[in-house]
């Protein structure tokens, strides 16, 4: 799941197959992968 930094929509690409990776809605070609809002706790050593 990407998200197009232009219009704010989310997009689903297959990078494998897709010849050139830019947003359907409006043709941009700058996307930002993402990530799941998880926190992450670390113990210290």
């Amino acid at each position: 799941m990407y998200k197009c930094t232009n219009c704010g929509k989310k997009v689903n690409i297959d990078l494998k197959s897709a010849k050139k990776i830019i947003c359907p809605y409006c043709g941009y070609r700058i996307l930002e992968k993402l990530r799941p809002k998880v926190a992450i706790d670390v113990k210290a050593v």
